[in-house]
């Protein structure tokens, strides 16, 4: 067997959990499948399974590898097909993770063009606002707003977007306008939670205030929900709120002195070789962020913040 073969046996057996049924879907025995095994950790010098009579389980090493494998095969089966089809056509799956307000708001719109250019791409969106800065190994991009920890990923700047203080014109008429940061402390406020606990802390300009009378929920929609209600204050992304500002529901609190800049960064693993579609998808990404910023969403932070672009 050739190396390609090799590694198409080893993702089968990490997808179906088989020796035996990886190799009948490559067309070999259960003793020549152990045997391809048996020969890639002696060239790497490593165990891929831990191998049972019940089950076959990945390794830390073997994880690590058969991404790669992956890679490899589907890289090498889109050049395939770009050739027999004399385009530079992408295909295969492409497997986004997101924030759910960025997802509704903005990604959205972005994959849908993506998908209209190219139709061959299957699209697998993940939207959580629990999710950390970590890259699953199943996950090719992942979009994530704000400052990032130090990591081996590869992280490509897309845009920076604000944060904003805001509440519903009703919510003001009960509690007042607040004038000092601090004042948000004993305001009631909403508050957006996640696996590391409730986002309490806001930076305000150069202050940063601890909010201690709150709400909390881990879907940043419902926090949107709440703030329209006239629930508390919210420190939101104002590309989450535009629409509600301009149409009255919610109003700005101290913007732009309490707005604070967040960078947007594409994530993705340091691969050698990209798949084309992770490749494209990141390059398309960036321009689309780029344009939509420096226009529409500088005309929104303009309007919202009642300034002249």
């Amino acid at each position: 067997m050739n190396r390609f073969s090799d590694m198409q046996l080893l993702v089968d057996a990490a997808d179906l959990g088989s020796l035996s049924a990886a190799g009948r879907r490559t067309g070999l025995s259960p003793a020549a499948a152990s045997a391809c095994v048996q020969r890639v950790e002696t060239m790497l010098g490593a165990r891929l399974f831990e191998r049972t009579t019940r089950q076959l389980r990945l390794t830390d090493e073997g994880r690590i590898y058969i991404a790669s494998c992956r890679v490899a095969i589907e890289t090498m089966n889109e050049a395939e097909r770009a050739v027999r089809s004399g385009t530079d056509a992408v295909s295969g799956t492409l497997r986004v993770s997101a924030p759910s307000d960025l997802g509704r708001n903005l990604l959205v719109h972005i994959l849908n063009r993506f998908m209209e250019l190219h139709p061959d791409v299957r699209v697998v969106l993940t939207l959580s606002d629990s999710l950390s800065r970590f890259v699953p190994d199943d996950v090719d991009v992942a979009i994530r707003v704000g400052p990032l920890q130090d990591s081996d990923l590869v992280a490509r700047h897309l845009a920076d977007s604000w944060r904003v203080v805001c509440a519903s014109p009703a919510c003001i008429d009960a509690y007042g306008m607040p004038t000092q940061p601090e004042e948000l402390a004993e305001l009631p406020t909403l508050v957006l939670t996640n696996q590391a606990g409730p986002r309490n802390e806001w930076q305000l300009g150069e202050d940063v205030v601890r909010v201690r009378r709150y709400h909390e929920c881990t879907d940043s929609e419902v926090i949107r929900t709440w703030a329209v209600m006239g629930r508390g204050f919210a420190y939101r992304q104002l590309w989450a709120v535009t629409a509600d500002v301009s149409a009255g529901r919610l109003k700005l609190i101290n913007a732009p002195a309490w707005s604070a800049p967040s960078p947007i960064h594409a994530m993705y693993h340091p691969n050698v070789f990209q798949p084309p579609r992770v490749r494209r998808f990141v390059d398309f990404l960036q321009g689309e962020f780029s344009q939509r910023f420096a226009t529409e969403g500088e005309n929104a932070l303009a309007s919202a913040f009642k300034r002249k672009p």
